[in-house]
């Protein structure tokens, strides 16, 4: 018997098939030989390294149990009451669908982690069914002598509710990074082999490799030339040629390593760039610099940022050509030539350079004729029909060919092409998309702000929302950027971003903003500006729908804001530049206010007015202050029973969590994850921090003074995670710590003067990770280390590798791993 996939009909089952025995119904006959060929089917994928392997491995015993009852009814020649026929019937529809589900997770690609992860959720749903069916109506039905399968399918079932806890267990082992490779680690490596099939891109490609010759030239052989320039239609690869600019070894010999590259944008920070910009310059005089200034949107802005000092150069990179008066020499990047583009949209869409055998050749070149040599184009729209059918790739064809022609003065006509990508998207990976628009253009979103947000919103679980950050990755639709300090295969959760090239972030507004303004989901300041948006002004007498609200401004007092309803606002996030910051008092008309993200991207940190916004976000779930200075909340203020994560970045503290001003336990009772990083005055945590039982994850990094912590740490029963990352005044961890039984992570890296662990680290059972990276003072181990019976992964310097390999020997399971030295100051330009 053979199983064939038909594109239309799906599977089914074909070749030399026996007819049923006679009294016997058509439905019990092939309900047996679906259920056959389901089992060949499953048996296939138990044996691919594939996502749905535990669910085809589950399925596999159910359909085994099942079977034996299926040939009893086959050839008992009982004829069934009507009641037992429809019983079958369903199971036969039940099994159908599960051939086709088996078909699809057999022929689905590895890297479609989203797809993948949906049918193992489906395949889990098809085999509480089909147990549904042994444990259920026909066992109690059918035969006397199968009741021990009521023993073994309660065991099948304490299995299947163990499925759970499995995927929380895989979900956090990904956020730690306690196994090799998994979603995230796999996804990082494909962005970096991207990256260096990008370099390669602009060595092999004539057109690329001329505008380097020509870009070298102008930088380095014509010192005439203090200031030049890249122009180009937006994405087009201008930053990818800058980029590779300034990994060239002739131009970093030519400026002695020198070279910076700032990113600018349409919303600059002009003073603190000028800043950075003459530090740079003047640090060491009379050495040749070369500064190159990325997506310049104004000339103005750049006119304030050009230092003519001998010795030094500027490279400006721009969708717009700036006149001779300002920019000496300015290179304008040609597109892709023809053989190029299909090179680059092979690669994405195919994984190899040229178009596979058997392809519909005269097809894929219509498609990326109409990608008109724009990279990001052919990257994106490739990326979306990987894996796609014929009649798919023709339909997108046919849309990109009904659009206008690309050029610089269209450029709303690339996003309608780029829109292409977007629409084939399932619905809530497409919904995920759109909210990448509410960040501010060429900054960094942390991982955690952007997961927390999707969970708020689109009503998904961690596992769904990871899966699906990855299928926008894979689609080349954002970009996972790792933190240097990782350096290594096995980085966390916490040390990945998210980037987005600023084509695909204008094409995220330009589709949230085709409802009327209110009842669009997404309200959206495109860039900052110094006052709230006329549109907004002029509706403020209806209410608004969005569940997200972005404001991006500078100062704000209480006279720069106007009276706005928000009955459905889940998310407010609010970008702003300034020292002094008057909450919006509209926070008080957001009832179902669920994360609140405060962003400061000034110099300094701001204080914050209208704290009375905070007595009754009783439904808030997740708290972002970044460059705040933490204030005291009001006494009025109700307790946040539904807070469960705070994050602190950059912030100063002062003595605004001390028990004496703030009861911690009483105002967030069911805190489950505290992060607190760069926050340089925190000299000690709290001592009520202790009391939060429901606390799972504490984050206390980059606060060089912190000194010590709370002796009473060990009662903190149900803590799995503890980075005490890059704390170099710490010199000991409180003996306590060992009493964190459910402790699985645990990151002491950078902490210098961190002089011993604990004695009886021993104690933690369920440990299943330590980065102790750059901890030199560590010199030995203490004897309870062999006990950590779930220690999977050590991340150290070399020297302290040695201290590990005897441990190693007598721990199997356990991987040491020796940290790559990293020097890379990347963050301050953050």
């Amino acid at each position: 018997t053979e199983v064939k996939f038909h594109r239309n009909l799906g599977w089914s089952v074909s070749g030399s098939q026996p007819k049923p025995p006679p009294g016997m119904a058509v439905t019990d006959f092939f309900a047996g030989e679906i259920a056959t060929e389901l089992l060949k089917i499953l048996i296939n994928i138990s044996r691919k390294s594939c996502f749905c392997k535990p669910s085809a491995v589950q399925l596999i015993a159910s359909i085994e149990e099942l079977l034996p009852i299926i040939q009893e009814i086959k050839y008992s020649g009982v004829e069934l009451p009507q009641q037992r026929q429809r019983q079958l019937d369903s199971l036969s529809e039940t099994l159908r669908s599960g051939l086709e589900l088996a078909g699809k997770a057999l022929t689905s690609g590895r890297w479609n982690v989203y797809k993948n992860l949906q049918i193992a959720r489906k395949m889990e749903k098809l085999d509480k069914q089909v147990r549904g069916f042994v444990q259920g109506p026909i066992q109690a039905q059918v035969l006397a002598d199968v009741h021990h399968l009521r023993f073994e399918s309660a065991e099948r079932f304490d299995r299947l509710e163990g499925s759970a806890r499995r995927l929380e267990q895989r979900l956090g082992a990904m956020k730690i990074g306690a196994s090799e490779g998994g979603w995230l680690e796999e996804a990082v490596k494909r962005v970096e082999e991207e990256e260096r099939y990008e370099g390669s891109l602009v060595t092999l490609g004539v057109g690329m490799e001329l505008g380097k010759r020509k870009v070298k030239e102008m930088v380095i052989r014509r010192d005439d030339l203090g200031v030049v320039g890249i122009s180009g239609i937006g994405g087009s690869g201008k930053t990818t040629l800058a980029r590779e600019i300034c990994r060239d070894d002739q131009v970093r010999s030519h400026f002695n390593n020198r070279v910076f590259f700032l990113t600018v944008s349409q919303s600059p920070n002009v003073e603190q760039l000028r800043s950075k910009i003459w530090g740079m310059i003047t640090e060491m005089i009379a050495v040749r610099t070369l500064v190159v200034l990325d997506d310049v949107w104004s000339l103005s802005v750049l006119e304030q940022l050009i230092f003519r000092v001998p010795g030094s150069k500027t490279l400006v990179v721009s969708r717009f050509k700036f006149p001779p008066t300002v920019l000496n020499c300015t290179y304008e990047l040609e597109l892709l030539r023809e053989d190029e583009a299909m090179a680059l949209f092979c690669h994405s869409a195919f994984g190899q350079k040229s178009i596979p055998f058997g392809t519909n050749e005269n097809l894929v070149k219509q498609v990326v004729d109409e990608c008109k040599g724009l990279p990001l184009a052919l990257k994106v729209i490739g990326a979306s029909l990987r894996d796609q059918f014929e009649m798919f790739w023709t339909s997108a064809k046919n849309r990109l060919s009904r659009g206008q022609p690309i050029c610089e003065s269209h450029e709303i006509q690339l996003l309608e092409r780029m829109k292409i990508s977007i629409d084939y998207l399932p619905e809530k990976v497409r919904e995920c998309f759109l909210d990448l628009g509410s960040f501010p253009e060429d900054k960094k979103i942390p991982l955690d702000v952007l997961i927390n947000m999707w969970l708020e919103l689109h009503d998904i679980d961690e596992e769904e929302a990871f899966a699906t950050l990855i299928e926008l990755s894979n689609k080349n639709l954002l970009t996972l950027v790792k933190d240097a300090r990782a350096g290594d295969m096995y980085s966390s959760y916490y040390e990945i971003s998210v980037s987005q090239h600023d084509v695909l972030r204008d094409l995220a507004i330009h589709l949230s903003n085709r409802e009327s303004i209110n009842q669009r989901k997404r309200l959206l300041m495109p860039r900052r500006e110094t006052e709230l948006p006329k549109e907004w002004e002029r509706n403020m007498d209806w209410p608004f729908n969005a569940q997200i609200v972005s404001v991006h401004t500078g100062e704000m007092r209480e006279m720069d804001w106007f009276k706005m309803e928000f009955p459905k606002a889940e998310v407010l996030i609010l970008n702003f530049s300034s020292n002094e910051y008057f909450l919006p008092p509209f926070i008080d008309n957001m009832p179902k206010l669920r994360a609140l993200i405060l962003i400061n991207y000034s110099s300094s940190n701001a204080v914050l007015l209208n704290l009375s916004v905070f007595s009754n976000l009783t439904n808030l779930r997740s708290l972002w202050f970044e460059k705040i200075s933490v204030p005291q909340l009001p006494e009025a203020t109700i307790p946040m029973k539904n807070l469960k994560k705070i994050s602190l970045i950059l912030c100063k503290i002062e003595n605004s969590l001390d028990q004496e001003v703030v009861d911690l336990p009483q105002l967030f009772p069911r805190l489950s994850d505290l992060t607190m990083d760069h926050c340089i005055d925190l000299t000690e945590l709290p001592l009520s921090i202790c009391k939060m039982q429901a606390l799972k994850s504490l984050s206390v990094t980059n606060c060089h003074g912190l000194y010590q912590l709370p002796a009473d740490l060990g009662k903190l029963n149900y803590l799995q995670v503890l980075r005490i990352y890059a704390c170099p005044t710490l010199k000991k961890l409180p003996p306590g710590i060992c009493d964190l039984v459910w402790l699985k992570y645990l990151d002491i890296s950078q902490c210098v003067n961190l002089e011993c662990l604990p004695e009886r680290i021993g104690s933690l059972i369920r440990l299943e990770k330590i980065d102790m990276r750059e901890c030199p003072q560590i010199r030995n181990l203490p004897k309870s280390v062999v006990s950590l019976q779930s220690l999977r992964r050590v991340i150290c310097d070399e020297g302290v590798s040695w201290l590990w390999k005897d441990v190693e020997k007598a721990m199997p399971n356990l991987c040491v791993q020796v940290a790559e030295e990293c020097f890379n100051l990347d963050w301050l330009a953050a």
